[in-house]
C-alpha cells in the first residue's frame, strides 16, 4: 500500500514539473530586443555549461546544463538542441536548460511507468523497460523540436516574399536600411510576427553596436533557410558596393513568389500519392463492406432456403 501512495505521489510531482517545463519552454514574447538579450544569455550559459565554468555557481536551472555536458556525449547533445530550440524560435533565456529538464522528467516518467508495469517480471524485462524509457525519453523531446522547427521555418518562408516586397517599397521612399526593416517589422507584426520579431531583432543589434555582416549571419544561422541566406547576401553585398537594393529587393520578391508557386504545386502533385495510402488501407475496405456484404448475405439466405426446401 505504502508502495503504490509513493509511486503515485512521485509520478504527480513528475508530471507536474513537466506541464511547468513545458509552459515554460514554449511560452511566446512579444519584445525583440528582450528575445535577442535572452538569447546572448542563453548562449552564454550554454558555452559556460559545456566548458565547466558553471561547476560551482549560476542558478539551478544553470546546473543542469553542467550536469548534462558531464554525461558522455552531452556536449554534442547540448549544442544540437539549442540550435534546433533557436530554429524553432523558442529563444527564452533558460530554454536549453529547460529542455533538458524536461527530457530528464520525461525519461523519469517513462521509466517509473515502464517498472511499474514490469514489476512482477524477470530482471532482463526490468532492463529492457529501462533502456526503451530512457530511448522513448530521448527521442520524444527532439521528435516535438523538430516539429516546430519545420512550422516555424514554414512560417517564415511563407511570410517573406511579402515582407521582401514591402521592404523594398520602404527603402524606395528614401528611408535607411535599419529603419525600413523596423517600419517593416511593425507593420507586418500582426501578419507575420515570426519574421517581424526577426527583423527586429537584426535592427536592434545592430543599434546595440554589432556589424550588420555578423547580424544578419546571425540571422540565417538562428533560421538556417536558403531564402534568408539569399536575402542577407543581396543586402551586405548592396550594402558594400552601393547598387540600388530597393530594385534588388523587387526582382527577388518576385523569384521568391515564383519559388512559393513551384512548392505549391509540387506538394499538390504529391498530395495524390500521399492519399493512396490511407485510401487502400481504411476506404476501400470499408466500400468492399459496404457494397458486397449484403449481397453475400441475400445470396447465402436464399441457399439457406433452398436447403430447408428439400
Amino acid at each position: 500500500m505504502l508502495t503504490n501512495i509513493l509511486f503515485f505521489l512521485v509520478t504527480g510531482a513528475t508530471l507536474s514539473l513537466l506541464i511547468w517545463s513545458g509552459r515554460e519552454l514554449f511560452q511566446t514574447q512579444e519584445d525583440p530586443l528582450g528575445d535577442r538579450l535572452e538569447e546572448l544569455q542563453s548562449q552564454a550559459m550554454a558555452v559556460a555549461a559545456r566548458t565547466g565554468r558553471r561547476k560551482s555557481s549560476g542558478s539551478g536551472l544553470g546546473r543542469i546544463l553542467y550536469f548534462v555536458s558531464l554525461i558522455p556525449g552531452g556536449d554534442d547533445w547540448l549544442h544540437e538542441s539549442d540550435r534546433h530550440l533557436r530554429r524553432a524560435g523558442i529563444r527564452r533565456k533558460n530554454a536549453l536548460a529547460i529542455y533538458a529538464l524536461l527530457t530528464a522528467l520525461l525519461i523519469l516518467s517513462f521509466t517509473a511507468v515502464m517498472l511499474w508495469l514490469n514489476r512482477k517480471n524477470p530482471p532482463a524485462s526490468l532492463f529492457t523497460g529501462f533502456v526503451v524509457s530512457c530511448i522513448i525519453g530521448v527521442i520524444f523531446p527532439k521528435i516535438v523540436v523538430t516539429r516546430l522547427m519545420k512550422r516555424y521555418r514554414r512560417k517564415l518562408q511563407e511570410a517573406l516574399p511579402d515582407t521582401v516586397d514591402l521592404l523594398g517599397i520602404v527603402l524606395g521612399t528614401g528611408l535607411a536600411l535599419d529603419q525600413a526593416m523596423m517600419r517593416v517589422s511593425e507593420e507586418m507584426q500582426y501578419i507575420y510576427p515570426a519574421l517581424a520579431n526577426e527583423f527586429a531583432t537584426v535592427v536592434m543589434q545592430v543599434r546595440a553596436g554589432q556589424e550588420r555582416t555578423k547580424s544578419f549571419d546571425q540571422f540565417v544561422r538562428r533560421t538556417g533557410i536558403e531564402d534568408i541566406k539569399s536575402l542577407a547576401a543581396m543586402i551586405v553585398q548592396s550594402e558594400k558596393f552601393g547598387t540600388s537594393l530597393a530594385q534588388a529587393l523587387k526582382v527577388y520578391a518576385d523569384a521568391l513568389r515564383t519559388r512559393r508557386r513551384l512548392r505549391a504545386e509540387a506538394a499538390v502533385g504529391k498530395a495524390g500519392i500521399k492519399m493512396l495510402f490511407p485510401i487502400v488501407v481504411f476506404i476501400l475496405p470499408v466500400l468492399f463492406v459496404v457494397t458486397l456484404v449484403p449481397g453475400m448475405l441475400s445470396v447465402l439466405k436464399d441457399l439457406k432456403l433452398l436447403g430447408g426446401g428439400r
